[in-house]
């Protein structure tokens, strides 16, 4: 499957964990096989990761970049998992929390990102975090 990306000046992103930075010019690059690849946007630092959904959204971006060692940051991921679902009680929430397990038991790691971003909104919008409102902001 092909995969296309439009680059401007400058711009940041990860293909399998190594960070790339465009040149000075828009750039189309395309990429042949199966690659990890995110935008310099779609990036959480660990530092960043300060909130239960941000936590696991960093776990599965690690596993997503790097998928030879996925296995060892799904003990992590469980954890992070555990204490979000302890404290979540709306059904639709619960439900994006057990696609995401899901996805990262079958290894589909891009799925578990995209989950994650909803996790992401849903805990923006309760608990008013103007930061990660912002980072979402910043995703769309």
């Amino acid at each position: 499957m092909t995969f296309k990306l439009s680059l401007d000046p400058g711009e940041k992103f990860a293909i399998n964990g190594a960070v790339i930075v465009n040149g000075d010019r828009h750039a189309v690059l395309t990429v042949d096989n199966q690659a990890g690849v995110l935008r310099d946007s779609d990036v959480i630092r660990e530092d960043e990761a300060r909130t239960p959904a941000t936590r696991l959204y960093f776990v599965c971006m690690l596993s997503y970049l790097d998928a030879d060692a996925a296995d060892s940051h799904y003990p992590r991921f469980s954890e992070h998992m555990d204490a979000f679902m302890d404290v979540v009680e709306n059904p639709r929430v619960r439900l994006i929390c057990a696609q995401v397990s899901l996805a990262m038991m079958n290894r589909e790691y891009y799925r578990a990102l995209t989950g994650c971003r909803e996790l992401i909104a849903y805990e923006t919008l309760i608990l008013g975090d103007i930061d990660a409102e912002q980072r979402l902001q910043n995703r769309a």
